[in-house]
């Protein structure tokens, strides 16, 4: 009997998790396919504010692995390195051992990593926003300070009453939206605090905050946020952070204990390590998302230059929405490649953005129909539970318990800020810039 073939997916997320399911679906067995990542389960980062919110359990948003890939195999590694000669890759499980394994069909979907730039004091003093242990110190966090501020000095009970997020983009913005809700929750129990204002500051060198979105939608972010009470600084980045504050790049200093980090995102460091040509730490590919010169090789998601169809010269944003959508035309060119179906490029058209602005309030732009308030709010909610693809009850039932439930506002202690260092790779200084870059939308 003939060996079957083995297609290796490497990453987890939104591009690897659809390649995998829809080329186990069209297989029904006939190739061997090899997920590796190392967690079991897909994030479903959109909601992640919500974690950190405490609106919603991290288990609601960390989709299991096993279940959801009938036929797969899930190797809980790292990727190390590929041998793309001998088509060869070697990994690390989860217990540190070393793993290698061949391939006759490879993806490349390991994602994106935190932007980190060359400012002072950032990976020291800065919070990341990029997984489940993140969202839930960054939660305890934002508890802590306000209960220290509580016993504090007035000077230091400003500090810890202050918050800085820096990047506007989606992620950034929704995180400041609401994590502001939460601090006033919170500020409101403790009768200490009563008259202590808390104060917000979201800042981007972006001339407007979500600038990739269209302008009237950010001026209604904008407005929502403003009317709220948090301090939008566009134009401004940080020059350095230091225990005690930040200093901006207008020259300000502001005391504070929390500085938020929200710049964007890069590819994977080790689409690098694969000696293949980039685009901006991208991996180049064909509209087909092979690798020129290597049929056998597929990439999609953050971590591919897609071109992009609809806006020739262009390639596809580092979205979601793409990222998800390229790992089904990758599965199903992958299943071209052994007869099932037909090669197909990729082209897609954004279909719009949604970003909760925390509350009763969000920002949605449903197939270019602009949308605020609770209308945008039932669309974004929809979508995601459209979108995401296990635990739609759950997620749906913890959103009504918030509706007439007050929210538990403890810390649980789980994470602790040296398991969430910023970055574990060199900061990298974009061209030109020298300061932190907006980060892309994640549409929906």
């Amino acid at each position: 009997m003939a060996q079957r073939q083995r297609v290796v997916v490497i990453g987890g997320g939104f591009a690897g998790f659809t390649a995998v399911r829809t080329l186990s679906r069209m297989a029904k067995g006939a190739i061997e396919i090899v997920l590796i990542n190392p967690t079991d389960y897909f994030l479903y980062l959109p909601l992640l504010p919500e974690v950190a919110a405490g609106i919603l359990d991290p288990r609601k948003v960390a989709i299991p692995l096993a279940g959801n890939h009938p036929g797969v195999r899930h190797l809980l590694a790292t990727a190390d390195t590929v041998d793309i000669e001998a088509r060869r890759l070697r990994c690390t499980d989860a217990e540190g051992n070393p793993r290698e394994l061949s391939y006759d069909r490879l993806v490349i979907a390991v994602g994106s990593v935190n932007k980190l730039l060359p400012i002072p004091g950032v990976a020291e003093h800065a919070h990341g926003f990029r997984s489940i242990a993140e969202a839930l110190y960054l939660r305890d966090h934002l508890i802590r300070q306000i209960e220290l501020a509580a016993t504090s000095s007035p000077e230091e009970r400003r500090a810890r009453c202050t918050f800085v997020v820096v990047g506007a983009g989606y992620t950034g913005t929704e995180v400041a939206a609401q994590g502001q809700l939460l601090t006033l929750d919170i500020l409101r129990r403790l009768p200490e605090l009563r008259d202590q204002p808390v104060r917000w500051i979201l800042a981007d060198v972006a001339p407007r905050i979500l600038p990739e979105l269209d302008e009237r939608l950010s001026r209604t972010a904008h407005r929502t946020l403003s009317e709220r009470g948090v301090e939008i600084r566009t134009g401004t980045s940080v020059a350095e952070a230091t225990a005690n504050g930040v200093e901006l790049s207008d020259g300000e200093f502001v005391a504070t204990r929390s500085l938020i980090w929200c710049v964007g995102v890069r590819p994977d460091p080790m689409v690098e390590s694969l000696g293949l040509p980039t685009e901006k730490g991208r991996l180049l590919v064909d509209e087909y998302l092979r690798v020129p010169g290597h049929p056998e090789i597929y990439a999609c998601g953050d971590a591919a230059a897609v071109p992009d169809l609809t806006r020739p010269g262009r390639y596809t944003a580092m979205t979601a929405q793409h990222a998800g959508r390229q790992g089904r035309r990758a599965a199903r060119n992958i299943a071209a490649s052994y007869g099932r179906g037909r090669l197909r490029p990729y082209r897609h058209n954004d279909l719009g953005f949604a970003v909760d602005l925390g509350g009763a309030a969000a920002a949605a732009d449903p197939l270019g129909v602009p949308l605020s308030g609770m209308v945008a709010k039932a669309v974004t909610r929809g979508y995601h539970l459209l979108a995401v693809p296990h635990g739609r009850a759950r997620i749906a039932g913890s959103w009504l318990l918030d509706l007439v439930l007050p929210r538990q506002t403890v810390q649980l202690g789980m994470v602790s800020g040296a398991e969430v260092p910023l970055t574990s790779t060199t900061p990298e200084r974009p061209h030109g810039v020298s300061a932190p870059e907006p980060e892309p939308a994640r549409r929906a």
